[in-house]
Formats: C-alpha cells, sequence, structure tokens
C-alpha cells in the first residue's frame, strides 16, 4: 500500500461541493488520493466529531500596504490573520503600498519584501493608473492577475483614477492581451454632486456616497465593455441598484464578474451608530434591504464571490476627528474574520456552508485562474482547512493578527472556528517567529 506523507481522516469532507466520509492522501504538497477506504501516512489528522475539512480560502482582494505604509499593515501580520482566518491564498491590491503597483520596477520591490515574509501564497494585482496606460502589457507578463482601476479618487495621492476617456484607453489595451480590468466604480460627478458637510451622523455619510454613484460608473463599466471585448470585474458592489444592469449585461454574453464583501452581507446602515468610523467604507454599507438583495443576487449567481476588500489603517486614521465620517479613513479590515462572518449570517439565513465555501474559495480560484487551489481533488494543492462550523466565538479587536487593533466585527459574537490551516499539507504556523512557506505566485 502507498504510503503518503500526509493522511487527513473526516467524516465530512468537500468535496466536488458535497460533503463526503474520505481520506485525503497528500505527498509532495499535493493531493494524491480522495479515498473512501482507509489509507497510510506518515503523519495522520484524523478529524474530530464537530470538524468539517475544507479548501483553504482564496481572498482575491487584500490591501497589505508594504512596502510605504506597513504602518498600517505588513505581509508578516496580513498573512499571519489569513492563516487564523483559513486563507490559503491572497491576492495583494496595488495600493495603498508605496510605490504603488504600476511598473515592474514597483512590483519585484513588493515581491522582495514578501518573499522574506509571507505565512501563506502570495499574488499581485497591478494597478491602471493615467501615467502607466500604454506600457500594463509589461506589467501583465511579469505576472500580475490584472489591473486595478479607480473611476473616482483613491484617497492616496500616487494612485491616480481614470476619467471616462482613460477607462476606454484601458480597456481598449487590455483587450489586446485578453488581460482583467477590475473596477473601484463609483462616479466622480455623483459624488461631487452629493458631497455634504460631514460629520457623525452614518445616514449622511451614506447619502454622500448614494447609489447612482456606483450605478453610473458600472453602466460606464459596461459600455466599455460592450465597446471593445475587454473582461472587467466590479470590485466590492454595494448598491443592489447596479444589479439589473449587469443582469443584462451578463446575459448579453459581455465578460464581466462580480464581488461583494462580508461587511456588505454581514452589516447593515441600521446598525451603525453615530461616530463609528470603524464602519467606514467606499462604497458605503447600506441599509437591511440592500443588504438582502446582495444576498439573493449571490444565491442567483449574479454575484459571482465574496472577497474581504481587507483594507487597514492605524486607529489615529481611522478615529480621527471625533467620529467625523468624511475625514476619517475608510476601509474594513476583515482578513481574519471573512470566513466565519459570512458563515454566520448564512447559517442564519438557513444556507448552507458549501455555497459559502464555493463564493469564497472554489470560485474565487477560478476567477484568478489559480486552478490548483480551491478544491480538495486529487491533483490540487493540499491548501487544506479544519474547520468547526458550530463553535461560536466573540471578536475582541486587540486580540487579532492584522496589525492594528481596529474592526468593525469588535464585540460580534461569530461562528466557525479555524482549527487548522494547512498549506502543502504542512500546518501554517501563525506566530510571530514561524518560518515564512508561503509562495509567491503569478498568473
Amino acid at each position: 500500500m502507498t504510503t503518503f506523507d500526509l493522511v487527513v481522516r473526516g467524516a465530512f469532507v468537500l468535496i466536488g461541493g458535497n460533503w463526503r466520509a474520505a481520506e485525503v492522501g497528500v505527498t509532495g504538497g499535493v493531493i494524491r488520493a480522495v479515498s473512501a477506504t482507509p489509507l497510510e501516512g506518515d503523519r495522520v489528522i484524523t478529524l474530530a466529531d464537530d470538524e468539517v475539512l475544507v479548501p483553504g480560502i482564496v481572498d482575491t482582494h487584500v490591501h497589505v500596504n508594504e512596502p510605504g505604509r506597513t504602518e498600517w499593515e505588513g505581509f508578516a501580520s496580513a498573512t499571519r490573520a489569513a492563516a487564523a482566518g483559513g486563507v490559503t491564498t491572497l491576492i495583494d491590491m496595488p495600493l495603498n503600498s508605496i510605490p504603488a503597483t504600476t511598473t515592474v520596477a514597483a512590483l519585484d520591490a513588493k515581491r522582495a519584501v514578501a518573499a522574506e515574509k509571507a505565512m501563506v501564497n502570495v499574488g499581485f494585482w497591478g494597478g491602471a493608473v493615467p501615467e502607466n496606460l500604454g506600457t500594463l502589457r509589461e506589467l501583465h507578463e511579469a505576472g500580475v492577475f490584472g489591473f486595478k482601476a479607480f473611476l473616482a479618487p483613491s484617497g492616496v495621492d500616487e494612485f491616480g483614477h481614470l476619467d471616462a476617456e482613460q477607462l476606454d484607453l484601458a480597456l481598449e489595451e487590455i483587450a489586446t492581451f485578453d488581460g482583467l480590468l477590475i473596477v473601484h466604480a463609483e462616479d466622480p460627478g455623483v459624488l461631487d454632486a452629493s458631497a455634504n458637510e460631514g460629520g457623525v451622523d452614518y445616514h449622511r455619510f451614506v447619502e454622500s456616497r448614494p447609489d447612482a454613484a456606483e450605478t453610473t460608473a458600472i453602466d460606464r463599466v459596461i459600455a466599455g465593455v460592450r465597446r471593445t471585448g475587454a473582461r472587467a470585474h466590479i470590485l466590492h458592489l454595494s448598491s443592489a441598484a447596479a444589479l439589473p444592469a449587469l443582469r443584462a449585461a451578463r446575459a448579453e454574453g459581455l465578460k464581466i464578474t462580480v464581488e461583494t464583501c462580508p461587511h456588505y452581507l454581514t452589516i447593515s446602515e441600521e446598525q451603525i451608530a453615530d461616530g463609528a468610523t470603524q464602519f467606514k467604507c467606499c462604497p458605503p454599507i447600506r441599509d437591511e434591504a440592500n443588504r438582502d438583495a446582495l444576498w439573493q443576487a449571490l444565491l442567483d449567481g449574479d454575484i459571482d464571490i465574496v472577497v474581504t476588500d481587507h483594507s487597514p489603517s492605524t486607529p489615529e486614521l481611522k478615529f480621527a476627528h471625533g467620529g467625523d465620517f468624511g475625514l476619517a479613513w475608510g476601509g474594513i479590515a476583515g482578513l481574519q474574520l471573512g470566513l466565519a462572518a459570512v458563515w454566520t449570517e448564512a447559517a442564519r439565513r438557513d444556507i448552507p456552508l458549501e455555497r459559502v465555501l464555493g463564493w469564497m474559495s472554489s470560485a474565487t480560484a477560478r476567477f484568478a485562474g489559480l486552478e490548483s487551489k480551491g478544491r480538495i481533488a486529487v491533483g490540487a494543492d493540499a491548501d487544506l482547512v479544519v474547520f468547526a462550523p458550530d463553535e461560536a466565538f466573540t471578536v475582541h479587536a486587540d486580540r487579532l493578527l492584522h496589525k492594528n487593533p481596529v474592526s468593525a466585527f469588535d464585540g460580534r459574537e461569530l461562528r466557525g472556528v479555524v482549527r487548522q490551516t494547512l498549506l502543502a499539507g504542512q500546518p501554517v504556523d501563525v506566530a510571530p517567529d514561524a518560518e515564512p512557506r508561503g509562495l509567491l505566485l503569478d498568473r
């Protein structure tokens, strides 16, 4: 009988979207066997009665912020938090690092830093900004997974937004090499027209970034994709009002995919107190009816994936100016809690865990073109998570592993505990002095 490096035995193993009793044999970091009969292993993990075995989460929207703003986050802290939350692969956004990942030299600098610190696998998005249009193929050939663009100011000076003409130029250029443009879709004209005096009133903040900011920008992306034949992806969809246009565009055959985030699915405007700027993000968390519509869109297949948009900052930036939503930094730090947060709300809605894992693991892996990730199958990478879906815990922001103790989920009781994360069949040690074993991934 073949002896594997590792055998994981469990009564509930997620295989092909279904739960099965199975033994998973791993050698050389790759799944070599999935069996209903006993396997032999040099190491054996036998799941407890309350545990399930699932593929690692693939989070394609993470701001690590290193180099340049490492006081906000960094590869060491971000990837430890990822592993603690069941994330085995993340793709880093081109901002808010300095330099932004808009040149091959900046990509090389970021890779050099990540190589020494990554506890999980890390890939990289490039950026499409006014200054690098016409040179995007160079970044594409260097291995970035696609190009992020803002249609309104990004919040940092070194990453400019594309106007309507520049958006079309970017789409035309990317279409020539079948790349992917991922878009922060808010319209600057609508935002300018909706601007108000700010302050601690959360509803006034939502009014300053209305649904129309998203729907107008998304309409522009749809028109550009129709004109150029390019592929585009709508980042962090907040407004359900954009769903009819996206549904129609996809039915037309346009190559557009859509994501949303745990904070939009688990928190509503009605729950956010005045001055509670830990909840500020752009686009904003909207009302409960909107949240229900996002869930329905996931179930209907109108939204493809769920990713965290982990976007941390220092407490000083997040809580600056006495809770003024207009002045505080916008971003939710959710990398360690994404799976538990979404599963908690899904369970409340009688949505099974396998659907959640579909949106956060297998679908995100397919979206990124990482065919060896996001599934438990022969030939797939042994990036696995031992998960206790019914165990509850209370979030304490100061105990999370990302760098700064700020969380929109602070004080919440969530369901689902990651008992162990395996990367290429080896347990990930999240201690600060543990040896980094994550790989750097190319498209």
